[in-house]
């Protein structure tokens, strides 16, 4: 049985200095991101984005449709 993962958008908007995403590739493994506000991703390893989900202060947390994929993706935005 497939479980979906249902997301319902904030209709509050909020300020935010930096996002982390957590996103699988084609073979499943794990690419970790960090995106600027400009629109900018930088590619940055899983030590890093770790540290940022555990130390920062997170305003919002959205996840990712992963497809057919048995992962979950996930992208967050920090408040500096």
């Amino acid at each position: 049985m497939q479980e979906t993962l249902n997301y319902v958008p904030s209709p509050i908007p909020f300020e935010y200095d930096v996002a982390y995403a957590a996103i699988a590739n084609q073979s499943g493994r794990m690419q970790y991101y960090r995106l600027t506000r400009k629109g900018g991703r930088i590619r940055i390893g899983r030590n890093e984005f770790i540290k940022a989900y555990n130390n920062q202060s997170i305003v919002a947390l959205k996840p990712l449709p992963a497809g057919n994929k048995p992962v979950f993706q996930l992208q967050f935005y920090v408040k500096l």
